[in-house]
């Protein structure tokens, strides 16, 4: 077992069935936090039975994060099962099949901002109230290197992750001197379930991605999760208001 750096503490992770999400919520179980995973997908209950079996706590809440009424009732959850809220990572989001902007339809677009920036919203705005009633607390949301810079072919998805660092910056300000810390992480690309499937379809894609990168490589879930935990630890106490990039030096090119 890892060292207990998060034991007693409550952490509360969306988009958790699979990808960046189940890798930081296997990582805070390891670590000795009470998770509760959450996902629009049931496969959440997979996530949490391998915490479990890993000799870790955790509870699966089904819900969608576009919708305020689910959020609300996800934290009332997390504080019912556990009596509060000490962490949160708002990863839930959607990509989108590579277009022109021109090319994109308004019910992608529709869709993509109800999860990717309405979500992110949500969740933070329950998130805080909880944190403000018991004193303090540690956020980070799930935007990209997409909220960065330009994403040629992906420009509803980057607006989506442009706006999930506008309001990253703006909370933090906000709510700096109530205790709770909000940062982002900002992922280049990252091997995950969707990531092999589109390889699968073009592999000869992935030795051009992996180029991007000046590290060299497609990153793997377990370092974005290593993030998360630093972000959400008492070792970044003077951090907040930040946009991790953990992008193998994708942005610095």
């Amino acid at each position: 077992m890892a060292e207990q750096l998060f034991a007693n503490k409550v952490v509360l992770v969306t988009g958790g069935a699979g990808g960046i999400g189940r890798a930081t919520a296997l990582a805070f179980g390891e670590a000795g936090g009470r998770v509760v995973v959450s996902d629009v997908s049931p496969a959440g209950e997979e996530t949490v039975a391998m915490i479990t079996q890993a000799g870790g706590e955790a509870i699966f809440v089904q819900s969608d994060v576009s919708k305020e009424a689910q959020v609300e009732a996800l934290v009332a959850k997390a504080v019912a099962a556990y009596g509060r809220l000490d962490c949160a990572f708002n990863n839930a989001g959607i990509e989108e099949e590579s277009k022109p902007l021109a090319d994109a339809d308004e019910a992608l677009f529709d869709r993509i901002i109800s999860v990717n920036v309405k979500g992110a919203w949500l969740c933070m705005k329950h998130e805080i109230r909880q944190m403000l009633k018991q004193g303090g607390g540690a956020i980070v949301n799930t935007a990209s290197v997409a909220g960065l810079v330009g994403a040629p072919l992906q420009p509803i998805y980057a607006a989506s992750k442009h706006a999930v660092v506008g309001m990253t910056k703006t909370a933090a300000a906000e709510y700096g001197k109530a205790g709770i810390r909000i940062n982002s992480v900002c992922p280049g690309v990252i091997r995950t379930p969707m990531m092999e499937r589109a390889l699968e379809r073009e592999p000869r894609r992935e030795k051009g991605i992996a180029k991007i990168h000046p590290i060299g490589r497609i990153g793997e879930a377990g370092e974005i999760a290593g993030a998360v935990l630093w972000l959400c630890s008492d070792a970044a106490s003077f951090v907040t208001g930040h946009q991790m990039a953990v992008d193998g030096g994708l942005t610095c090119v």
